[in-house]
């Protein structure tokens, strides 16, 4: 069953909160504590770093994180390999679905960003294990994002992806909101700015309301 939230960690978030520890012994400590609030599929994301430190990370995260917390390597296919994840999730801008199976293989998860309706029923054909609609509200994690979809896109997102392919929604949701995305269609929030704070706590307050 897919789960209904969808951690994301943003390296560059944590890199901007500052304090004393390493990068990451930040990213390690937040997905510590994303998983005991019961995060089960957690997406890194680290954009701004070199393909070093990035595998670095993800090799630690990997190292600490049980086999049942679901691992997915944002945009780097070859990471994902390298240091053993799960799953990749690739935007518009990456890799195409089918480039990112051949390496993958087919037992690992694969995951696609879409932002407008022609390219959700693009990544429709694919062989994308999820697809992921948004920004659903307005986000402050990602430069120049796409225009807000809102709760109707997430419902005709639904309609054209059909019952039981997983659909989850990303981009400004937050406890408050997370209810209604999922009455809308979605089978997943992913969450970012919103388990920032106290992230065990945040996490489980989260998965209270949607389960």
């Amino acid at each position: 069953m897919f789960p209904k939230l969808y951690a994301i960690i943003d390296a560059a978030s944590l890199s901007a909160r500052g304090g004393t520890e390493s990068l990451i012994e930040r990213v390690c400590d937040f997905a510590r504590e994303l998983a005991a609030g019961g995060a089960t599929l957690i997406q890194y994301r680290a954009k701004d770093l070199s393909a070093r430190e990035m595998l670095m990370h993800a090799r630690e995260l990997r190292r600490i994180m049980p086999p049942e917390v679901k691992l997915i390597m944002n945009d780097r296919a070859d990471l994902c390999l390298a240091a053993g994840f799960d799953g990749v999730h690739v935007g518009q801008d990456d890799l195409s679905p089918e480039s990112v199976r051949a390496i993958i293989g087919p037992k690992r998860m694969l995951g696609v960003s879409t932002h407008t309706l022609e390219q959700l029923k693009a990544a429709a054909q694919t062989s994308a294990d999820y697809l992921a609609i948004g920004p659903v509200f307005g986000t402050v994690s990602k430069v120049n994002s796409d225009p807000v979809v809102g709760l109707d896109g997430v419902r005709t997102a639904r309609e054209l992806v059909g019952p039981s392919r997983p659909l989850v929604a990303i981009g400004g949701i937050g406890a408050e909101q997370a209810a209604d995305v999922l009455r809308a269609g979605a089978t997943s929030v992913a969450v970012i700015n919103a388990l920032l704070e106290s992230p065990r706590q945040s996490a489980a307050h989260i998965l209270g309301i949607l389960l």
